[in-house]
């Protein structure tokens, strides 16, 4: 159950309230990547304290390793993983996208080559719902075709059908005991591609809806347009997901378009790369320029590791290879990420998020390298 609590009059920004069978979600919310059942870096008591609400898991990835048998053996995923609070799982589709090489699209699903060894695996609507159901999760993904940036007209339209399809029978598919499902809508950056889906995924009634086919390489702007294509055919009184995203100046864009979920593998990704994310842009602490700085990553904020190690000392981790460096920069930009959910959510109750949303942009300048769709879907490919 989804209640919009306050609308902000300036733009499309909402503040809401997501229930589920495992607890509340407030929204807008930035849910954390773990697609093996793992945050990268991050245990859950990290996580817990950081204030995450909710973090993701991966339908053709936790099929393979450690396979459903095991999870259910352990009583599900939330017991696997020691993670008691909600849990969305990606259907399996954005690999439809990202292991384009070892996959052939039909009619009924998508026949795959397992990236391990392989193994041939099928995927279509039916086995993705049913994996979803064995592994509990408390919001399901539809399965859908994501086609990439800069294909051609019919192999858009293809995929858009398909998606219609296949969200029919994902929709007739049982379900686990609280288990919500959202829909997703594609048509890249095609506005009548994009209504015909949305008009289509929102007939169908799912608790939610989810805005996929952004981030695949295409440029921001029109990104940006996508979801603006979309968002005008959702209901408002349902949740809005845009799926695999982005920085933070783009998500706080994205919040005033209407958007209230957001996932992406950008925090921890480049923190592997030493790079942290603050509110005025990204910082590379492996620059030599912070051999003898002593100042935390981000002055104000109270991240663990912020409150406790110096720019120089992270900076040595992370050059002689030790794993507390990367595991610091992890915990600093998704607390980064999830403070700034946290700011927009207290400046939608108070009515100020007009200005916030101005100085934020404004103020933020972000690492060219950090801000490219492309990389983010190179990004996203081997971690989602």
């Amino acid at each position: 159950m989804f209640e919009l609590l306050k609308a902000d009059p300036t733009s499309k920004a909402r503040l809401g309230r997501l229930t589920t069978s495992r607890g509340v979600i407030d929204t807008p919310v930035f849910m954390p990547v773990g697609t093996q059942g793992s945050v990268k870096a991050l245990d859950p008591r990290e996580l817990r304290e950081m204030g995450t609400q909710v973090i993701l898991g991966n339908t053709y990835h936790l099929s393979i390793r450690p396979g459903l048998e095991i999870i259910q053996e352990a009583g599900g995923l939330h017991r696997f993983i020691n993670w008691p609070q909600p849990i969305l799982t990606d259907s399996g589709g954005f690999q439809v996208f990202s292991l384009a090489k070892i996959r052939k699209v039909k009619e009924h699903g998508v026949e795959f080559r397992s990236h391990l060894d392989g193994s041939p695996l099928f995927l279509g609507p039916k086995e993705a719902m049913e994996i979803q159901r064995l592994l509990g999760s408390d919001i399901a993904m539809t399965f859908d075709e994501c086609p990439p940036h800069g294909c051609p007209d019919d192999e858009a339209r293809e995929a858009v059908e398909r998606t219609i399809r296949w969200a029919q029978e994902c929709r007739e598919q049982p379900r686990a005991a609280g288990q919500q499902i959202f829909g997703i809508v594609q048509g890249g950056s095609d506005p009548l591609l994009r209504e015909q889906c949305a008009k289509a995924i929102v007939a169908l009634n799912f608790d939610g809806y989810a805005i996929g086919g952004v981030s695949v390489g295409e440029p921001e702007a029109e990104m940006m347009k996508a979801v603006e294509y979309t968002e005008p055919f959702l209901p408002a009184a349902q949740p809005r997901y845009a799926m695999g995203l982005g920085t933070p100046a783009q998500m706080v864009e994205l919040v005033a378009r209407g958007v209230d979920m957001f996932d992406c593998v950008l925090p921890t990704r480049v923190a592997r790369n030493g790079t942290a994310f603050t509110a005025e842009g990204t910082v590379s602490i492996k620059a030599g320029f912070n051999k003898a700085d002593w100042r935390p990553i981000e002055e104000g904020c109270d991240c663990y590791a912020c409150q406790n190690f110096s720019r120089a000392y992270l900076r040595h981790l992370l050059n002689v290879g030790e794993i507390l460096g990367l595991r610091m920069l992890s915990v600093h930009n998704s607390h980064m990420y999830l403070r700034l959910m946290a700011v927009i959510r207290q400046h939608l109750s108070a009515g100020t998020f007009a200005e916030f949303r101005r100085e934020f942009v404004a103020g933020y300048v972000p690492s060219q390298r950090v801000l490219s769709t492309r990389q983010l879907t190179r990004a996203a490919e081997e971690e989602r």
